[in-house]
């Protein structure tokens, strides 16, 4: 089905490395709790499985923070447990506790079990991109996104989020082989999952490796990059329209790393608040095989009164520096966001402060 023809290309050129004339900017978890319009979908729907397993309740919320502030890319509302769900593995969300599994994988014969999962399974997502694309109207891209192979299993194996990953670890420590053959099948499931969201009309999609940053040197690169890069390795490079589709990877934690993931197959690498952004320029930003980097204000600087918020951005950018302005060539590139996702406590009108300084201190920034 053709789709609108994009208003505004900002977040897709700076994904590319291209000029532009602002730092474009989006935010992880935009549509979410701390959006009142957003609450009261959810109390329609239900339940959080209610509200993303329904095509319009999904459309309507990933639209919502659209509607409240400028924002330069829109992302799937969805949940990154959506794959070992479709294993299987008993997906609930109980309040106030967050995800947990029924059926968690912790032996042999539970991993042996696994399998890349039918995508029809999933189909409520890849209807919500296609309908999301067409509400969109080309205002903005969207992005679609999957959690790492090695993040979903640490929620596969532990049944839950984790405190000190005890059960993933012990299995990774006790039986290598065992971790190995469970990623190995996430990560063919996550490039299948990626693939169809791009067929759906996806214009970007954003890996997260929430809980990369929780293993130890050599065991990061082992158990989370290198399944990483086999995700990116069997992605479709263009979508539903025809136009290139950047690839962005976000390791919490990984600052230690940027070197490790500069070869990675993609375009943008996410950073958390823990990294110096001009730091990180320096280290894999520059030259013809750069990265464009995206982040990474602390989530918390959003409490702040707006004055201190306007403060912190001009931090973050003049930590980047003069973006590359040459329309001609490509360089280093800025794309602005949380260093993670945003509080449910946030202030809807700091979001909006934050957005204005972005595109206010960044075309002076280019002056």
């Amino acid at each position: 089905m053709p789709f609108a023809p994009l208003k505004n290309d900002t977040f897709l050129r700076a994904c590319w490395r291209q000029a532009t004339d602002h730092t474009p900017v989006w935010l992880m978890r935009q549509a979410g709790r701390y959006l009142p319009e957003y609450l009261a979908t959810r109390a329609k729907a239900g339940s959080f499985m209610g509200l993303a397993t329904n095509v319009d309740h999904a459309t309507e919320v990933t639209l919502q923070p659209l509607e409240r502030f400028p924002l330069d890319a829109a992302i799937l509302f969805s949940d990154i447990l959506t794959v070992p769900d479709a294993m299987g593995l008993g997906l609930s969300f109980e309040a106030g506790e967050g995800p947990r599994f029924a059926r968690p994988v912790r032996d042999e014969a539970g991993i042996d079990a696994l399998a890349v999962p039918d995508m029809d399974k999933l189909r409520y997502v890849f209807d919500a991109v296609a309908s999301i694309r067409r509400a969109l109207d080309g205002r903005v891209p969207l992005i679609g996104f999957s959690g790492s192979p090695w993040t979903l299993a640490c929620y596969m194996v532990e049944g839950a989020g984790s405190s000190d990953y005890r059960q993933v670890k012990s299995l990774l420590y006790s039986r290598p082989d065992l971790m190995h053959q469970l990623l190995s099948v996430n990560a063919d499931a996550v490039a299948a999952y990626l693939n169809a969201q791009i067929d759906a009309g996806a214009q970007a999609v954003m890996v997260f490796d929430s809980w990369g940053g929780v293993l130890a040197d050599g065991a990061f690169q082992a158990f989370s990059l290198a399944y990483t890069q086999r995700v990116l390795s069997q992605l479709r490079r263009d979508g539903a329209d025809g136009q290139p589709v950047p690839r962005i990877v976000f390791t919490k934690g990984g600052g230690l790393w940027l070197e490790d993931m500069q070869p990675l197959d993609c375009e943008v690498l996410g950073l958390d608040w823990t990294v110096n952004l001009g730091q990180a320029r320096a280290r894999v930003g520059e030259g013809p095989r750069g990265k464009a980097l995206q982040g990474n204000i602390d989530p918390n600087v959003l409490f702040a009164p707006p004055r201190r918020i306007e403060e912190e951005v001009a931090k973050v950018l003049n930590s980047f520096g003069r973006p590359h302005t040459d329309p001609d060539s490509t360089g280093a590139t800025h794309v602005f966001n949380l260093g993670h996702g945003i509080s449910q406590f946030t202030p809807p009108e700091h979001v909006a402060a934050l957005v204005e300084a972005v595109h206010a201190q960044s075309r002076m920034l280019r002056a």
